[in-house]
């Protein structure tokens, strides 16, 4: 008793009213609009508690290949529960955080798309209000503050909110969270009111594996008047809703399943907005809320039809009701996914965000009868509801109006075309047999032709689906996409350092890995680059999970060492290459495979051919040429994205980039397609940077001192603190200077790579690739030094081969259907060399290249090959290409030293088998075709046939 006297004493000591400005009273004419809420929330978390407000991460993930979306406030703290962020980094140093976090839920594990518009309170965007701990408070403190903003700053009635608590797991040797459900009892909540539930309900998890720990939710009782409505919490009533979870981060589930305690506790909190406003507002749905109301409207204005009523399930005759939810929440996901960069596609995040704009373009169209445009037309009402809140929404507007209505008129097209193919189908098809599933699946995947529609048009005819085989089609899809890595790429967990070692290393005051030795590289006398090897100490072997004094001879381990000169991968740049020795033993080598950074800690993966132990002395030396040829294409890349700016101007921003020793690859947005001369320009411009051998000038500078620079290029990423800003040309005390306007003339950049001293060694740059990845998603391939050379020399052989066909068009006098064909030729030549430079930079000196490749035709596929074994002579190559027909075109080329035992004839064959279909050609060249269903065998069976040869 005097524990808990003493606990209510010091949480009465936080319960001091702090009231929100507006303070409006409940059932008041006057209810709170939702950017009042929203404010609030953050307000009383910065103000009265001492959290750091942040700022909404964008939608589209960073660093987590596994998410399609942001779904969830965490997603962007996910290092620090993990322990990886890096100890200088800006989100290290975190301990009270408060958001407003935009989120979508639409495919993979969180979809709530279907459900959307069938009743009033799924959505796929919503606004996630959140405030976290990081080893700062914990469930008392928490608890206390959420009771306070509901009760004393919202003022909601205490006796419409009930809590639930974890019930605990006698399987995983849990007990109940008592702690918890003392907390709420002494804050005065009911007994009645303070709910125990299982694990599924009151148990939260990360994923699989990592942080989890017990939950308490806050649900709240629409009803009211007294009630008890202890019965209806968690048992998916609409009347009584979750409102608030907060989740207590204190276990780790471990690959075994098993839970250890964290080495740190968390709090993370999570209230959607939409549903707060709804209760606030006094309303029983999300969409009758200031939130969607003023979309709604809109959506009456631009159709003309009967108004929105609420109505769900059969009530709703005709969906009419439905398609106002469903337009009205899509059009709200669409322009914030469009703002952050993702744009309708054909995978990943983009696939979805496609199947949310044609889903919403249907209900426009088939239920709500509108004209081409609505969609779009709703841009600036979602702007003025949200872009107070998130400005880059305002920005952006003419923007995401513009991909709308693109995108909504190429779905119109698509709908053409598909109808086409389904009537050349029928027309085919035998009397009473099923429409083929590979047409179906190719319509559904190809052109994202709805499924229903395909039922219908079906129908009409009197013909059905074979359903079993397109289900069995799907499943092999699912079963491939929520596969793992491909093979030869599974994750290795020996340079990934898991949280509780981490806690190890700090623990025992292991310090951070010194490596700013990777810059410790000059140019010698005759300009040639000099890299100095570095002596270090192993401090601790990483294997199976585990932190290790020593390592036997045979085994792959991550080496931790207290300095190195190795590049971990980072920023977009490949990792370094290379070996390390015992210190005075030149003859035994430790080949460093790969190098990554963890928490601080660069980890180098390497497979030991004798003993390893900690506290062994070690000589590291990088591979130089890898290095050189990183550092040249990084280097490349920063000039690249200047250019890009000054060519097309100040709007054009970085999206993403790669950088390895053979090429480089820099993704950006676009408002159109860029043209050749515009891509002429640009090589142009780094090629003048290029010849006047611009020095590369390197400083690291506090990060708040380095944001103020007019101008900088730098993507959304984390930052260590001080960080590094490479510019070139103009030294960096420069571009530090008050108002100065020198990085507007330059490349300048906050980066961590390595980079050249000076520009001249890049000798040259070659764009071999352009295309875009969705619409206003622009990806060049470029390559640099003697492959920019030979890029330019494969592309003036190609400038001949168009000249000869120009000259005969001009001594012919060519008929109609000449003049067509050789058109036709001239495209199919471009198409080709397109294609070919893209494979040879994806499959760069490989033996055997085989891949899929979209194409128009037999003749561009079998010219692609010719084209990537003519720039790469010893290839073998085999592509296959589907169709949206549900054929896969093949085409292969064997390479003349592997004749006579390696034949292209009986390669192709075997391909093509294996996908029901024919083929035929010589020991050299082949081609032939098959259908779809087999596509994915076929691929495997190309490179078992090739081994087979090969290995002879």
């Amino acid at each position: 008793m005097a524990a808990a006297g003493q606990l209510r004493r010091r949480l009465l000591l936080l319960a001091v009213p702090w009231r929100w400005r507006c303070s409006p009273r409940r059932g008041a004419a006057g209810c709170p609009p939702a950017g009042q809420v929203r404010a609030a929330f953050l307000r009383f978390f910065e103000e009265r508690h001492g959290h750091r407000r942040l700022p909404s991460a964008p939608v589209r993930p960073r660093g987590d290949p596994r998410l399609l979306f942001v779904n969830a406030g965490m997603n962007q703290f996910k290092p620090i529960f993990l322990g990886t962020a890096h100890p200088r980094s800006e989100l290290a140093q975190h301990r009270r955080v408060v958001n407003s976090q935009k989120c979508v839920r639409a495919g993979g594990k969180h979809n709530d798309l279907e459900d959307v518009g069938r009743d009033t309170y799924h959505h796929t965007f919503f606004e996630m209000l959140g405030n976290w701990s990081f080893g700062d408070y914990f469930k008392e403190e928490a608890c206390s503050m959420a009771w306070e903003l509901l009760t004393e700053v919202y003022e909601i009635p205490k006796d419409r909110l009930y809590v639930t608590y974890f019930a605990g797991d006698s399987s995983l040797g849990l007990s109940a969270d008592e702690e918890c459900r003392d907390v709420w009892l002494c804050l005065g909540v009911p007994a009645s009111h303070v709910l125990p539930f299982p694990l599924k309900d009151n148990f939260w998890e990360m994923g699989d594996t990592g942080p989890c720990g017990p939950c308490t939710e806050i649900h709240y009782d629409h009803v009211g008047g007294g009630r008890n409505a202890a019965a209806l919490v968690n048992q998916g009533s609409p009347d009584v809703v979750e409102i608030w979870n907060l989740v207590f981060m204190q276990y780790s589930r471990e690959v075994e399943g098993n839970l250890l305690p964290l080495p740190q506790h968390h709090v993370d909190t999570g209230m959607g907005l939409e549903r707060l406003v709804t209760v606030l507002q006094n309303k029983h749905s999300n969409y009758d809320t200031d939130l969607f109301t003023p979309i709604l409207d809109a959506i009456h204005k631009g159709c003309g039809g009967p108004r929105y009523q609420g109505l769900v399930g059969d009530a709703d005759v005709g969906h009419v009701n439905m398609a106002y939810r469903v337009v009205a929440d899509h059009v709200r996901a669409l322009c914030v996914c469009i703002t952050d960069g993702i744009y309708p596609g054909f995978s990943g995040a983009e696939l979805v965000l496609r199947r949310i704009l044609r889903r919403a373009v249907r209900f426009c169209s088939e239920v709500l009868h509108a004209p081409p445009g609505l969609l779009a037309s709703l841009v600036p009402t979602v702007v003025e509801v949200l872009g107070d809140a998130y400005p880059e929404l305002t920005k952006n507007a003419d923007q995401i109006m513009d991909v709308i209505n693109e995108n909504e008129a190429a779905f119109q097209s698509s709908l053409e075309r598909g109808r086409r193919i389904i009537e050349r189908t029928v027309q085919q098809m035998e009397p009473s047999t099923y429409f083929p599933a590979e047409v179906a699946w190719s319509l559904y995947g190809n052109l994202g032709f709805p499924l229903d529609l395909i039922d219908l048009i079906l129908e009409e005819k009197g013909i059905s689906l074979d359903s079993a085989a397109f289900n069995e089609l799907a499943l092999e899809d699912a079963k491939q996409k929520a596969g793992g890595p491909p093979a030869g790429q599974l994750e290795d967990t020996n340079t990934r350092l898991d949280m509780h070692s981490l806690a190890q290393l700090r623990s025992s005051n292991v310090p951070a890995t010194d490596d700013s030795p990777k810059y410790a590289y000059t140019l010698g006398q005759h300009g040639q680059y000099e890299f100095s090897p570095c002596q270090a100490t192993v401090l601790m072997l990483y294997r199976d999970q585990s932190l290790q004094k020593e390592v036997g001879a045979g085994q792959r381990c991550g080496v931790i060492l207290d300095r190195t000169n190795f590049y971990a991968e980072q920023g977009g740049q490949a990792s370094d290459q290379g070996y390390m020795i015992h210190l005075g033993q030149q003859d035994i080598l430790f080949p460093v495979e790969s190098v990554r950074l963890c928490g601080g800690y660069v980890i180098h993966e390497v497979t030991a051919v004798e003993t390893l132990r900690a506290g062994d002395q070690v000589q590291l030396f990088v591979d130089e040429a890898q290095r050189l040829a990183c550092m040249t294409n990084h280097t490349a890349t920063h000039l690249l994205n200047f250019a890009l700016r000054h060519v097309l101007g100040d709007n054009t921003e970085q999206q993403g980039s790669h950088v390895t020793a053979e090429w480089l690859r820099f993704d950006f947005n676009t408002t159109g397609p860029v043209t050749v001369e515009q891509l002429q320009q640009v090589e142009q411009v780094v090629q003048d940077v290029i010849k006047r051998n611009e020095v590369v000038h390197t400083a690291e500078v506090p990060l708040m001192l380095a944001r103020r620079v007019q101008g900088l290029r730098a993507v959304d990423e984390g930052y260590p603190d001080p960080v590094r800003i490479v510019s070139l040309g103009v030294p960096v005390e420069s571009v530090l200077t008050c108002n100065s306007e020198a990085a507007m003339q330059t490349s300048v950049e906050l980066c961590c790579g390595t980079h050249l001293l000076q520009t001249g060694a890049m000798e040259d740059l070659a764009i071999i690739s352009e295309r875009q990845l969705v619409k206003g998603i622009s990806r060049v391939i470029a390559v640099t030094g003697s492959q920019a050379k030979q890029a330019r020399e494969a592309g003036q052989c190609l400038a001949m081969e168009v000249d000869s066909v120009s000259l005969r068009m001009k001594e012919r006098s060519a008929s109609i259907p000449e003049m067509q064909n050789l058109s036709k030729e001239v495209g199919q030549l471009t198409k080709a060399e397109e294609k070919a430079q893209s494979m040879l930079a994806k499959h760069c000196n490989q033996p055997v290249i085989i891949d899929t490749v979209p194409a128009d035709s037999l003749s561009i596929l079998m010219k692609v090959v010719n084209q990537l074994c003519d720039k790469s002579p010893g290839t073998s190559v085999l592509l296959l290409s589907p169709q949206a027909s549900g054929e896969v075109l093949c085409a292969c080329q064997v390479s003349k030293n592997c004749l006579p035992v390696f034949s292209a004839a009986d390669w192709a064959v075997a391909v093509c088998t294996q996908m029901e279909g024919k083929a035929g050609g010589s020991p050299v060249v082949a081609k032939g075709s098959g259908n779809a269903k087999g596509m994915q065998q076929a691929l495997t069976t190309a490179l078992e046939f090739a081994q087979s040869k090969l290995l002879k």
